[in-house]
């Protein structure tokens, strides 16, 4: 699998070496390229921004760089390809399970105010939201979907990691406890300790079901 950004700071995307993530790409199992936009500009000043017709504040990514840098990482359209926008769909579980089945995932970071309507008409397949707030630029957003991605590539992980994992079956994940058994006057519920495997799930699904009416009563729905 190979996941392409487009980004004006591809030196933010360093994290992406480290842990899990950086493990798997060294062993090949993932491939993450980071692209700047401005190695595609035609302006002799190296500019990809300009300020938005209509007014208003701030600046807005110019078309002309997007566009050939797009067309230079995926000249056939044989990817597909996100825009990081608070104006789209929220990213959910369902999307990481839709969007590790690709080859090829190209992701945009928008910066300012925004990018210029006509490259997300014209090359753009969907956005793509992490939440309903506003952050400096899509930089972030491009991380977390690398990672929830990421994770489950073929080989990336043990498969037995991923079963029973926060979203799964629309229930956040159980509580988790390890050694010592007594920390601070708090101790592993003693069910846990039990070694009876089948009254161990009933908890867990018990307790994952409790947490999920608690913080996120939507998901049950």
């Amino acid at each position: 699998m190979k996941i392409t950004i487009l980004t004006l700071f591809p030196e933010m995307f360093t994290p992406l070496s480290e842990s899990i993530i950086g493990r798997a790409r060294k062993k090949g199992l993932i491939e993450i390229e980071a692209v700047n936009i401005r190695d595609y500009t035609e302006d002799k000043h190296m500019k990809c921004d300009d300020y938005p017709f209509g007014g208003g504040a701030g600046l807005v990514m110019m078309a002309q760089p997007i566009g050939s840098a797009v067309e230079a990482v995926d000249p056939e359209h044989k990817a597909r390809r996100i825009y990081l926008s608070p104006k789209g769909q929220t990213f959910r579980q369902e999307k990481v399970f839709e969007l590790v089945e690709r080859e090829h995932i190209v992701l945009l970071c928008g910066h300012y105010e925004g990018v210029d309507q006509r490259v997300l008409d014209l090359f753009f397949d969907e956005e793509i939201s992490i939440g309903d707030y506003v952050l400096t630029g899509g930089e972030l957003p491009a991380m977390v979907v690398c990672d929830a991605v990421a994770r489950y590539a073929e080989g990336v992980l043990a498969p037995e990691s991923l079963v029973q994992e926060s979203f799964s079956e629309n229930l956040l994940e159980y509580p988790h406890y390890t050694r010592p058994v007594e920390y601070r006057g708090l101790t592993v519920p003693e069910v846990l300790r039990s070694g009876d495997h089948a009254k161990i799930d009933a908890w867990r699904r018990e307790q994952a079901l409790a947490i999920t009416k608690k913080n996120r009563p939507d998901l049950l729905k």
